[in-house]
């Protein structure tokens, strides 16, 4: 009997060891499970940085304080701000604590100046916004730190700091001088905009719609090329649908769009096409997904949400792949933008929504996330610099535009050419067109 009630003890010990075991195995892998399915969207913000391809506040710190930095309190909450708070100022979005509860790792400051300078005071003005923004990231070096290549962007986001990178919007801010190109790129400037809303004598601009009136000249295309040269990103946005494909089929570098979206959704020529969303793949280029309400929604009888950001950034991964889409909201450069994406605050929303995954949409993993952050535009920059390493022993291209080119753009743009010129190149072709011509100017281009 003793013998009975042993084994049976012991066979019960056994049991109760295989219970507990399998009680604690499955309490293990529930935790696991749960550990996993933590995972948020904006979790991907911790693991890569968030790159913005365009933030216009340096302008804004020029129109409404003529560039005294003293004046702006950037380090406080400006949401409600008597000055900088979304009712009284419509294009205001940005501070610091805004930045940093968006999980910003790296943002584009933009030196912009109107295309009312050009062919008169651009370069002047252009200057002074690339002072203001070298300034403004020395005035708060715990926070910001000025990078000018792709390797130091990641060590700059590690370290607790926004990396900050410098650009110039408008192709008119270079006015026409390669040498003034190249000054730019010393000043740590590293994309430039081929136009604004104007056309330059050299590039047409995105406003021309379907017409052109230079397309990219043959001054337009050495103009690229020196880009590549230097190891400048030729930025996109803003250019007509035709010089976005002869850019494509003459860059050395991978192009980007600093802040656009996807024109098959939303018809604006500020947005791209689906041939060059092709060409840009083609090209190993990124478009940066613009926020501005009137470029993702051209349905006028809704405001736009943070949906239809969903749509142009998932329409292109789908188009070209997870590789070419970034991040460029255009904050500070305009005045309305989704419900759901109101400030720079939002980028950790946006994020968790794509990884929500919706019905018929792409399902958007850890790593997709990062790409989207800032890796593929980290590739891109990349890429560049090594275009330029490869182009090391080519001299600067010494090219001047020619006086044709000059003449005809400042008349089509209805100015008395020559005018603000006096360079001893177009000196005396100027005066004789002008006397030829009696400087009749002709119709503005739209």
């Amino acid at each position: 009997m003793d013998n009975i009630s042993r084994c049976c003890t012991g066979k019960m010990l056994y049991i109760n060891v295989a219970i507990c075991l399998s009680a604690l195995l499955l309490v293990i892998g529930l935790s696991v499970g749960l550990n996993v399915n933590k995972f948020k969207g904006s979790d991907a913000l911790d693991l890569a940085p968030l790159i913005d391809g365009h933030n216009d506040l340096p302008f804004n710190l020029y129109t409404k304080l003529s560039n005294n930095l003293t004046a702006f309190p950037f380090e406080e909450d400006l949401s409600d701000d008597p000055v900088w708070g979304r009712s009284a100022c419509s294009s205001c979005f940005t501070d610091l604590p805004r930045l940093k509860a968006g999980k910003v790792g790296g943002q584009f400051w933009v030196a912009y100046t109107e295309c009312a300078s050009q062919y008169k005071d651009s370069v002047q003005l252009t200057l002074r916004q690339i002072d203001v923004i070298k300034r403004f990231i020395d005035l708060y070096p715990e926070h910001l730190k000025l990078v000018t290549s792709a390797a130091d962007i990641e060590a700059t986001w590690r370290s607790g700091k926004i990396a900050s990178m410098i650009a110039v919007e408008g192709g008119h801010s270079v006015d026409s001088s390669l040498a003034v190109l190249r000054i730019y790129y010393e000043l740590g400037v590293r994309y430039v905009t081929l136009t604004h809303v104007c056309n330059t004598p050299w590039a047409d601009a995105s406003t021309v719609n379907n017409g052109s009136v230079h397309n990219l000249t043959e001054f337009g295309k050495i103009f690229v090329h020196e880009m590549n040269r230097l190891g400048m990103l030729v930025d996109l946005s803003h250019v007509s649908h035709n010089v976005m494909r002869e850019v494509l089929a003459i860059a050395k570098a991978p192009v980007i769009f600093s802040h656009s979206s996807v024109f098959s959704i939303c018809d604006n020529y500020r947005n791209v096409p689906d041939d060059v969303l092709h060409l840009v793949k083609k090209n190993d280029g990124i478009v940066m997904v613009n926020f501005y309400s009137k470029f993702v929604n051209c349905n006028s009888s809704r405001n736009a949400t943070m949906q239809d950001v969903v749509d142009h950034i998932n329409y292109i991964r789908n188009l070209i792949g997870v590789d070419h889409v970034g991040i460029g909201a255009d904050y500070d450069g305009v005045n309305s933008v989704p419900e759901g994406l109101e400030d720079v605050s939002k980028y950790p929303a946006l994020f968790e929504r794509l990884y929500e995954n919706h019905e018929g949409e792409p399902e958007w993993s850890k790593e997709d996330l990062e790409k989207l952050a800032g890796r593929n535009f980290i590739r891109v920059m990349t890429k560049t610099e090594a275009v330029r390493n490869s182009l090391s022993s080519q001299p600067p291209y010494e090219n001047i535009i020619s006086i044709g080119e000059l003449i005809s753009a400042q008349i089509s743009d209805g100015l008395k050419p020559g005018l603000c010129q006096t360079a001893k190149e177009w000196e005396t072709n100027v005066s004789s067109v002008t006397n030829d011509t009696n400087a009749s100017p002709g119709p503005k281009a739209s």
